[in-house]
């Protein structure tokens, strides 16, 4: 199984594109901008887990493991 690379912040709403560095995420993928997972303080704020650097995936691999396309960020 591998990871569903979500393509926004929850946070603020922020592109995070599955090959660009800068997004964090948490041990059940909540995903955050650099911003934002600095502003929490590297805790994710629905799980209270520690925010980690997620890996790139190969633009060369989207076909075959597409990222997600469900944004997550609600606005406001």
């Amino acid at each position: 199984m591998s990871l569903e690379m979500r393509p926004d912040c929850e946070r603020c709403g922020a592109d995070l594109p599955a090959e660009a560095p800068g997004a964090f995420i948490c041990s059940f993928e909540c995903t955050f901008c650099a911003e934002c997972a600095d502003a929490l303080d590297d805790r994710c704020p629905n799980c209270g887990g520690e925010l980690m650097d997620r890996p790139t995936r190969a633009k060369a691999l989207h076909a075959k493991h597409p990222p997600s396309p469900e944004r997550r960020y609600k606005g406001g």
